[in-house]
């Protein structure tokens, strides 16, 4: 192998290590990115041993029909948002608990006025929240 041969391989290994090191933006700037979003808090109140969460969903088929009817209802109203259809619906012997957050008290009469309709009055638990607006 040449002089010439050699001082290529070299330049080419520097030029390689020096794109490395300081051409490379996103380990450089991995300090510009945001934290990752903390929602710590709540998820607390499903810490509660009252409070009722996803797993508790009973997986016997007239619960899990109760919760398909629901969701399919909640889904197929394309005026709510995506916060509205993704509300925990949790069936339990005929009882159905909605969580979660939703944008408006529009979207939250709609979803228990759907809940209402399919579960039957006195068979909802309300605990849904309006998300606070996009900044």
């Amino acid at each position: 192998m040449g002089f010439t041969a050699i001082c290529y391989k070299r330049f080419c290994a520097l030029a390689v290590f020096g794109f490395l090191f300081l051409g490379a933006p996103s380990v450089v700037r991995a300090q510009d990115q945001q934290p990752a979003p903390d929602n710590s808090k709540t998820n607390q109140a499903d810490r509660d041993k009252s409070s009722a969460t996803a797993d508790q969903q009973k997986m016997n088929p007239a619960d899990r029909e109760l919760t398909r009817k629901i969701r399919s209802a909640i889904t197929s109203d394309k005026s709510l948002s995506t916060y509205a259809h993704n509300v925990k619906i949790i069936s339990r012997d005929g009882k159905v608990t909605l969580k979660g957050p939703v944008r408006s008290d529009d979207e939250k009469a709609s979803v228990l006025n759907k809940a209402t309709e399919i579960a039957g009055q006195d068979n909802v638990i309300d605990q849904l929240q309006i998300a606070p607006k996009k900044s």
